[in-house]
């Protein structure tokens, strides 16, 4: 009596079907830029939200865009800014499948990640741990607010000033009066 092959395309299917979430990270493995490759000696990693691809076919092939979220029960990944849009005209995120994509930058914020692949902390870049240092965020933020509010404070003052107090005391006068006529 012949066994199936445990290779055989059914078996394969179900074996898709009714894998554990562990399996299925296992399974959505994506290579690794040859950057990439030479620095960490690794072909190939579970693909994770933060970690930036290059899409490799589709309509959207040469793309680098970020992973926004990792879906396991369909095999599929959604990116930032690869959408489609729908029948009402609405853009909706177009999910992609891990073989179409190739990763070209890391996101070694986790510490179990970055043993895994065997990185010390000195090597990582502030960029790779997803920390965007405080000094660019203060010096981007402080001249840009201050600039557009100031303006903007000074000419709702002057519109409000000109056409605000009319305004205000007609009906403050039409609602002293009512009540002082009725007594």
């Amino acid at each position: 009596m012949a066994r199936t092959s445990p290779t055989s395309p059914r078996r394969q299917r179900k074996a898709l079907y009714t894998a554990s979430t562990f399996g299925r990270r296992r399974r959505m493995t994506v290579p690794l830029s040859r950057e990439l490759r030479r620095r960490f000696r690794v072909r190939s990693v579970p693909l994770r939200k933060g970690d930036t691809v290059r899409v490799l076919s589709g309509s959207f092939v040469g793309r680098e865009e970020r992973v926004q979220r990792v879906v396991r029960r369909d095999y599929s990944v959604v990116l930032d800014n690869v959408t489609l849009k729908s029948g009402e005209e609405k853009l909706k995120p177009l999910p992609i499948r891990t073989g179409h994509l190739v990763i070209t930058k890391l996101n070694l914020s986790d510490a179990w990640r970055r043993r895994s692949l065997k990185v010390s902390d000195e090597e990582v870049t502030p960029e790779e741990r997803g920390v965007v240092p405080e000094d660019t965020e203060e010096a981007e933020e402080a001249p840009a607010l201050p600039a557009p509010e100031a303006p903007a404070e000074e000419s709702s003052d002057d519109a409000s000033d000109a056409e605000g107090p009319d305004l205000e005391e007609e009906p403050d006068d039409a609602a002293h009066k009512t009540p002082e006529a009725k007594p």
